[in-house]
């Protein structure tokens, strides 16, 4: 995990958003505990409150539950919610914009796809 402390994004999303790419890599498997937040704030070097706060994202989407007395754990269709989200994501953030752009320029789809990969230059 890193955090960038310049960075515009709060470092409570970076963390939720770190811990999002380990389920994705599966560092952290569905159903298995992850780093307490105690060691997140100490490793990093970040409030505690920051990271608990970061954990708590996850755990109101449904990726992360917690055990009373035990910790956090990964919860089942984790990976599955999180390719969702991020998913919907790509499709606004950049795909939708692209598009767009593409069409103000008068660029085909076919050229979009040339362009990506990588047969066709401007």
């Amino acid at each position: 995990m890193l955090i960038d402390f310049n960075s515009e994004k709060p470092i409570y999303l970076q963390l939720a958003e770190a811990i999002e790419d380990n389920i994705l890599k599966g560092i952290f498997q569905e159903e298995t505990q992850i780093i307490s937040t105690t060691e997140i704030s100490v490793k990093y070097k970040i409030n505690p409150a920051t990271a608990g706060k970061g954990v708590n994202v996850l755990v109101d989407e449904g990726i992360l539950y917690k055990k009373r007395g035990v910790g956090m754990f990964v919860s089942t269709g984790a990976r599955e919610r999180i390719l969702k989200k991020r998913r919907k994501n790509f499709l606004q953030d950049f795909i939708l914009p692209l598009m767009d752009e593409a069409f103000k320029l008068g660029i085909s789809k076919e050229e979009i796809i040339g362009m990506i990969e990588g047969r066709k230059e401007i």
